[in-house]
């Protein structure tokens, strides 16, 4: 497997480096809730010596119902990831969803993240592609949760056919179970790996009940909070190469898939103990 650098940060990720922790807030909700996840975040990984991307999104369109939050928009929501980037000097990673924001989102994520949703469409997947490559970041492609792990070939074949050389992860985040259920293939990591490009592990994604809150009688997506610290560990036994984490302050108040989202302060215990089964799993 090929190990990728993220040259402007001095970042690696695949074989022979540490875990990569990509993790922050779900969706923007303010720029001082952002600073204060992102400036923990950054002294723990940093102590722990774990290189580490912040993310959140900009907006989320996918939401269950009209009525939920989606976030600020590509142009208050870039500006805001472009001050969390200045401010605590760590790089950036948000999703899109349009062809026309691909270069924008580019230019300000150092990873450009397409959603599972989308990883499919052929005109987004060339247009983020072209533009993370013009910029010099990683795409970081959601395995859908209809698709075999195998299947994701045909993702870093359509990425790498629109723009040769550009650095394609993938990600795992469960496959859909059943009616309002995913469940995660811990083969299905190695599957992945062995097309030859690194693999992290969306363990806050993985334990969403699609379409079962209810808080809201089905009008937003449920999770299994408790479910993350077991799906994250077990992937990175698994061979998983980062992981890809939720947090908030108030988890219950936060305003797009609390109950999938842990709590800021288990973040330490957490990604100790990821550090450490990878270095084990490694050894």
């Amino acid at each position: 497997m090929t190990a990728l650098t993220l040259k402007s940060r001095n970042i690696s990720l695949g074989e022979g480096h540490p875990l990569l922790v990509i993790a922050g807030l779900n969706v923007l909700e303010s720029l001082d809730l952002a600073l204060e996840v992102g400036r923990e975040l950054k002294a723990i990984t940093a102590e722990l010596g774990l290189p580490f991307v912040f993310k959140a999104s900009f907006d989320k369109a996918n939401r269950s119902s009209i009525k939920s939050y989606r976030g600020p928009g590509l142009k208050d929501g870039l500006a805001m990831l472009a001050e969390v980037k200045a401010k605590l000097d760590v790089p950036i990673c948000t999703d899109l969803h349009e062809i026309e924001q691909a270069e924008p989102v580019a230019a300000v994520a150092d990873v450009v993240q397409l959603p599972a949703f989308l990883v499919r469409q052929t005109d987004l997947v060339v247009a983020a592609a072209r533009a993370t490559a013009r910029h010099g970041g990683w795409l970081h492609a959601k395995k859908a949760q209809f698709l075999a792990p195998w299947d994701c070939k045909n993702i870093i074949d359509k990425a790498r056919e629109a723009a040769p050389g550009v650095a394609v992860v993938l990600c795992e985040r469960g496959s859909s179970f059943g009616y309002n259920n995913l469940v995660v293939d811990m083969l299905g990591i190695g599957e992945m790996k062995k097309l030859g490009v690194p693999v992290t592990i969306d363990a806050t994604h993985a334990v969403q009940l699609p379409g079962a809150d209810p808080r809201t009688n089905g009008g937003s997506t449920g999770g299994r909070r408790e479910g993350v610290s077991v799906i994250a560990k077990a992937a990175v036994a698994a061979g998983a190469d980062g992981v890809f984490l939720e947090f908030h302050t108030d988890p219950d108040k936060a305003l797009c898939d609390g109950p999938s989202c842990l709590p800021l302060a288990d973040a330490k215990k957490l990604l100790t103990t990821l550090k450490t089964l990878h270095e084990a799993v490694r050894a």
